[in-house]
Protein backbone atom coordinates (compact mmCIF):
# COMPACT_ATOMS: atom_id res chain seq x y z
CA UNK A 1 0.00 0.00 0.00
CA UNK A 2 3.01 2.32 0.33
CA UNK A 3 3.12 2.69 -3.46
CA UNK A 4 -0.43 4.01 -3.41
CA UNK A 5 0.46 6.72 -0.89
CA UNK A 6 3.44 7.79 -2.96
CA UNK A 7 1.33 8.00 -6.13
CA UNK A 8 -1.28 10.24 -4.52
CA UNK A 9 1.18 13.12 -4.22
CA UNK A 10 1.54 13.48 -8.00
CA UNK A 11 -1.78 12.23 -9.38
CA UNK A 12 -5.40 13.28 -9.02
CA UNK A 13 -6.64 11.15 -6.16
CA UNK A 14 -10.22 10.75 -4.97
CA UNK A 15 -12.22 8.20 -3.00
CA UNK A 16 -11.88 5.72 -5.87
CA UNK A 17 -8.12 6.01 -6.23
CA UNK A 18 -6.98 3.17 -3.98
CA UNK A 19 -9.39 0.74 -5.64
CA UNK A 20 -8.22 1.80 -9.10
CA UNK A 21 -4.60 1.17 -8.14
CA UNK A 22 -5.43 -2.22 -6.61
CA UNK A 23 -7.37 -3.14 -9.75
CA UNK A 24 -4.41 -2.13 -11.91
CA UNK A 25 -2.31 -4.50 -9.80
CA UNK A 26 -4.64 -7.40 -10.59
CA UNK A 27 -7.06 -7.39 -7.65
CA UNK A 28 -10.37 -8.10 -9.37
CA UNK A 29 -12.34 -7.58 -6.14
CA UNK A 30 -11.33 -3.93 -6.18
CA UNK A 31 -13.21 -3.41 -9.43
CA UNK A 32 -16.35 -4.85 -7.82
CA UNK A 33 -16.17 -1.99 -5.33
CA UNK A 34 -15.95 0.53 -8.17
CA UNK A 35 -18.98 -1.07 -9.83
CA UNK A 36 -20.93 -0.85 -6.57
CA UNK A 37 -20.04 2.83 -6.19
CA UNK A 38 -20.98 3.98 -9.68
CA UNK A 39 -23.47 1.57 -11.24
CA UNK A 40 -26.65 3.38 -10.20
CA UNK A 41 -25.56 6.78 -11.52
CA UNK A 42 -24.23 5.24 -14.73
CA UNK A 43 -27.49 3.36 -15.24
CA UNK A 44 -29.52 6.50 -14.75
CA UNK A 45 -27.40 8.46 -17.22
CA UNK A 46 -27.73 5.68 -19.80
CA UNK A 47 -31.48 5.43 -19.20
CA UNK A 48 -32.04 9.14 -19.70
CA UNK A 49 -30.13 9.07 -22.96
CA UNK A 50 -31.69 5.86 -24.31
CA UNK A 51 -35.17 5.88 -22.82
CA UNK A 52 -35.22 2.12 -22.37
CA UNK A 53 -34.28 0.30 -19.17
CA UNK A 54 -33.04 -2.86 -20.86
CA UNK A 55 -30.86 -0.93 -23.30
CA UNK A 56 -29.54 1.14 -20.39
CA UNK A 57 -28.59 -2.05 -18.52
CA UNK A 58 -26.79 -3.40 -21.58
CA UNK A 59 -24.90 -0.17 -22.18
CA UNK A 60 -23.91 0.17 -18.52
CA UNK A 61 -22.55 -3.36 -18.46
CA UNK A 62 -20.69 -2.77 -21.72
CA UNK A 63 -19.20 0.40 -20.26
CA UNK A 64 -17.97 -1.42 -17.15
CA UNK A 65 -16.43 -4.18 -19.27
CA UNK A 66 -14.67 -1.56 -21.40
CA UNK A 67 -13.46 0.26 -18.29
CA UNK A 68 -12.11 -2.95 -16.77
CA UNK A 69 -10.25 -3.87 -19.95
CA UNK A 70 -8.61 -0.46 -20.21
CA UNK A 71 -8.18 0.43 -16.54
CA UNK A 72 -4.42 -0.13 -16.68
CA UNK A 73 -4.28 2.77 -19.15
CA UNK A 74 -6.01 5.10 -16.67
CA UNK A 75 -3.38 7.66 -15.65
CA UNK A 76 -5.35 9.56 -12.98
CA UNK A 77 -4.99 12.80 -14.92
CA UNK A 78 -8.69 13.27 -14.12
CA UNK A 79 -11.01 11.77 -11.53
CA UNK A 80 -11.84 8.12 -12.13
CA UNK A 81 -15.56 8.93 -12.13
CA UNK A 82 -15.03 11.50 -14.90
CA UNK A 83 -13.25 8.88 -17.00
CA UNK A 84 -15.93 6.27 -16.24
CA UNK A 85 -18.94 8.47 -17.02
CA UNK A 86 -17.34 9.50 -20.30
CA UNK A 87 -17.20 5.82 -21.24
CA UNK A 88 -20.88 5.16 -20.49
CA UNK A 89 -21.94 8.29 -22.39
CA UNK A 90 -19.89 7.23 -25.41
CA UNK A 91 -21.43 3.75 -25.32
CA UNK A 92 -24.92 5.26 -25.02
CA UNK A 93 -24.25 7.51 -28.01
CA UNK A 94 -23.04 4.52 -30.02
CA UNK A 95 -26.22 2.62 -29.11
CA UNK A 96 -28.32 5.59 -30.24
CA UNK A 97 -26.51 5.59 -33.59
CA UNK A 98 -27.20 1.87 -33.97
CA UNK A 99 -30.86 2.40 -33.18
CA UNK A 100 -31.18 5.21 -35.71
CA UNK A 101 -29.51 3.06 -38.34
CA UNK A 102 -31.94 0.20 -37.69
CA UNK A 103 -34.93 2.51 -37.75
CA UNK A 104 -33.98 3.76 -41.16
CA UNK A 105 -34.65 0.23 -42.49
CA UNK A 106 -37.77 -0.66 -40.54
CA UNK A 107 -40.92 0.87 -39.09
CA UNK A 108 -40.50 2.68 -35.79
CA UNK A 109 -41.82 0.63 -32.88
CA UNK A 110 -45.17 1.59 -31.44
CA UNK A 111 -44.39 3.95 -28.55
CA UNK A 112 -47.06 2.32 -26.40
CA UNK A 113 -45.19 -0.97 -26.52
CA UNK A 114 -41.72 0.29 -25.65
CA UNK A 115 -39.99 -0.65 -22.43
CA UNK A 116 -42.56 -3.24 -21.29
CA UNK A 117 -40.24 -6.26 -21.10
CA UNK A 118 -39.77 -8.27 -17.96
CA UNK A 119 -37.08 -6.18 -16.31
CA UNK A 120 -34.59 -8.27 -14.39
CA UNK A 121 -32.01 -6.43 -12.31
CA UNK A 122 -28.92 -5.84 -14.43
CA UNK A 123 -26.46 -6.16 -11.53
CA UNK A 124 -26.59 -8.93 -8.98
CA UNK A 125 -25.48 -6.58 -6.20
CA UNK A 126 -28.59 -4.44 -6.72
CA UNK A 127 -31.17 -7.17 -7.30
CA UNK A 128 -34.66 -5.78 -6.95
CA UNK A 129 -33.61 -2.15 -7.37
CA UNK A 130 -34.85 0.08 -10.15
CA UNK A 131 -33.37 3.44 -11.22
CA UNK A 132 -34.58 6.34 -9.10
CA UNK A 133 -36.59 7.42 -12.16
CA UNK A 134 -38.98 4.52 -11.39
CA UNK A 135 -39.98 6.19 -8.13
CA UNK A 136 -41.56 9.18 -9.89
CA UNK A 137 -45.15 9.33 -11.00
CA UNK A 138 -45.27 7.00 -13.97
CA UNK A 139 -47.54 8.95 -16.24
CA UNK A 140 -45.72 12.27 -15.91
CA UNK A 141 -42.34 10.57 -16.04
CA UNK A 142 -43.22 8.80 -19.26
CA UNK A 143 -44.09 12.14 -20.86
CA UNK A 144 -40.89 13.78 -19.59
CA UNK A 145 -38.80 10.91 -20.92
CA UNK A 146 -40.64 10.99 -24.23
CA UNK A 147 -39.71 14.66 -24.60
CA UNK A 148 -36.08 13.98 -23.63
CA UNK A 149 -35.90 11.29 -26.32
CA UNK A 150 -36.92 13.87 -28.91
CA UNK A 151 -33.85 16.01 -28.12
CA UNK A 152 -30.64 15.87 -30.12
CA UNK A 153 -28.04 13.57 -28.57
CA UNK A 154 -25.77 16.44 -27.55
CA UNK A 155 -28.67 18.03 -25.66
CA UNK A 156 -29.65 14.78 -23.96
CA UNK A 157 -26.22 14.30 -22.45
CA UNK A 158 -25.86 17.79 -20.95
CA UNK A 159 -29.42 17.68 -19.61
CA UNK A 160 -28.84 14.27 -18.03
CA UNK A 161 -25.55 15.33 -16.47
CA UNK A 162 -26.59 18.77 -15.20
CA UNK A 163 -30.30 18.79 -14.44
CA UNK A 164 -30.82 15.13 -13.59
CA UNK A 165 -27.53 14.00 -12.06
CA UNK A 166 -26.45 17.39 -10.73
CA UNK A 167 -22.89 17.52 -12.05
CA UNK A 168 -21.12 20.88 -11.92
CA UNK A 169 -20.26 22.71 -15.14
CA UNK A 170 -16.60 21.93 -14.49
CA UNK A 171 -17.34 18.21 -14.18
CA UNK A 172 -19.45 18.20 -17.33
CA UNK A 173 -16.68 19.97 -19.26
CA UNK A 174 -14.26 17.25 -18.11
CA UNK A 175 -16.63 14.39 -18.94
CA UNK A 176 -17.63 15.65 -22.39
CA UNK A 177 -14.35 17.40 -23.20
CA UNK A 178 -16.07 20.58 -24.35
CA UNK A 179 -15.73 24.22 -23.17
CA UNK A 180 -17.99 25.60 -20.46
CA UNK A 181 -19.58 28.02 -22.90
CA UNK A 182 -20.62 25.11 -25.11
CA UNK A 183 -22.07 23.26 -22.12
CA UNK A 184 -24.14 26.27 -21.09
CA UNK A 185 -25.30 26.93 -24.65
CA UNK A 186 -26.39 23.33 -25.19
CA UNK A 187 -28.05 23.20 -21.79
CA UNK A 188 -30.03 26.37 -22.47
CA UNK A 189 -31.24 25.02 -25.79
CA UNK A 190 -32.01 21.61 -24.27
CA UNK A 191 -34.08 23.18 -21.49
CA UNK A 192 -35.95 25.34 -23.96
CA UNK A 193 -36.75 22.45 -26.27
CA UNK A 194 -37.77 20.24 -23.34
CA UNK A 195 -40.08 22.91 -21.93
CA UNK A 196 -41.73 23.47 -25.31
CA UNK A 197 -42.37 19.74 -25.66
CA UNK A 198 -43.70 19.38 -22.10
CA UNK A 199 -46.11 22.30 -22.56
CA UNK A 200 -47.55 20.46 -25.56
CA UNK A 201 -47.99 17.11 -23.83
CA UNK A 202 -48.64 18.17 -20.23
CA UNK A 203 -49.82 21.77 -20.36
CA UNK A 204 -48.54 24.91 -18.67
CA UNK A 205 -45.59 24.20 -16.38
Amino acid sequence: MSNIKESKSTLIADDDFKYVVLCQKGYVEAFSELVERHQKKMLNIAYRMLGDYDDACDVTQEAFVAAYKSIKKFKAEAKFSTWLYRIVINHAKNRLKQQKSLRSHENIMDEAGKGKKDRAACFSSTAGEQPDVQMMQKEREAKVQMCIEKLDDEYKEVLALRDIQGFSYEEICAILKIPEGTVKSRLSRARGALKDCLVKVIGDL
